[in-house]
């Protein structure tokens, strides 16, 4: 048996934010009133998203969090709901004077469009003090929201950021490495993201990310010939940049991963009938949450895949991050009941 697999859990980092969800009729234009359709007050943020879409597919290996919520109600909420499902809160800390990090989503009903009104709060004061890998016999470390995690997402002079280094360290603990990004509109992803890939194993991206990173451009490609051919170029522009094992890149259409010696693997989405749509808030997060479980468990990446694009669908039918996520086996029988795309 390796060092790896005498591991066992998922220790996951970054934001732990509350989102607070409303649905409204239409986007207003400045000045204009529209109506509350319905409101809702959920898990958000990557490392909070991705545990707690564990927890619902029914992870029975260790989950545990590392971040900063405030000591107000918001905090006291998000560490209650993380005990109550199963995640190990130790650390999680409760800072002083600084609201818990919050997200208000506005989601058009008729389209599922979202928009985002973010209040960076207590998580934009983590720092690498607040990490003790000795503390955590996880196989998984995963950093999420890059580019929302502002100290850590900080380029020193020279020119690395502490999220770098942090990835490196848990490398040098036994830890695999997973990240994924905020679809920031912003040209910060060539200056704060590339340090960091030389110590993931694990990238998660969708089409917008993996555009901005690369400048090869994803977006709008409705030719799949042309949009297989395009993330090529992305994979092989990350590899050369140091990523170390499987790259995926997630869209509607479907989730194509890469590995570095080679493989490339393409799965379609589940075809949802549109009525079934209600928002798609944290569905890229379930399917990172479900790949890692298929990491974690040893699946095959065929596997995996198709477990992701199920949890992504089941995601797909709440307005919230993680309510619509069903166990393992409700997930997989989606696409006996609704087939993919083709």
């Amino acid at each position: 048996m390796t060092e790896i697999t005498k591991r066992s859990g998922i220790l996951a980092g970054g934001n732990w934010i509350l989102d607070e969800v409303k649905v409204i009729d239409k986007f207003p234009e400045e000045q204009a009133l529209v109506n509350i359709l319905d409101e809702y007050t959920s898990n958000g943020g990557s490392a909070y998203n991705i545990l707690t879409d564990l927890t619902q597919l029914g992870a029975n290996f260790p989950l545990a969090g590392i971040g900063l919520v405030g000591n107000d109600f918001q905090g006291i909420r998000i560490i209650d709901h993380c005990k109550e499902i199963g995640i190990d809160t130790q650390q999680i800390a409760m800072i002083p004077n600084v609201a818990t990090s919050y997200t208000t989503v506005v989601s058009v009903k008729t389209t599922g469009k979202r928009t985002f009104f973010h209040h960076r709060g207590a998580s934009s004061k983590l720092k690498p003090g607040h990490f003790d890998f000795k503390k955590s016999n996880a196989r998984i470390f995963h950093l999420g929201y890059l580019l929302l995690l502002d100290s850590l997402d900080e380029v020193r002079e020279d020119g690395r950021t502490d999220a770098s280094r942090l990835l490196e360290k848990a490398k040098s603990e036994g830890f695999k490495t997973s990240i994924d990004l905020v679809s920031e509109d912003s040209e910060r992803f060539k200056t704060v993201i590339p340090n960091s890939l030389p110590y993931v194993d694990y990238l998660f991206l969708n089409e917008f990310e993996a555009s901005k990173l690369s400048g090869i451009n994803l977006m709008n490609q409705e030719n799949p010939k042309l949009m297989h051919e395009s993330c090529q170029e992305v994979f092989t522009h990350l590899f050369d940049l140091g990523v170390n094992e499987w790259i995926i890149i997630h869209y509607p259409a479907g989730v194509f991963a890469a590995h570095r010696a080679g493989a490339r693997l393409f799965q379609p989405s589940v075809k949802l009938n549109p009525e079934q749509i209600v928002g798609s808030n944290g569905a890229g997060d379930a399917l990172a949450a479900a790949i890692l479980y298929g990491l974690h468990e040893e699946w095959t990446m065929e596997e995996n895949l198709k477990l992701g694009v199920c949890a992504a669908a089941a995601s797909l039918t709440h307005v919230t991050c993680s309510d619509g996520v069903l166990d393992i086996e409700a997930c997989l029988n989606l696409d006996e009941r609704f087939g993919y795309r083709q």
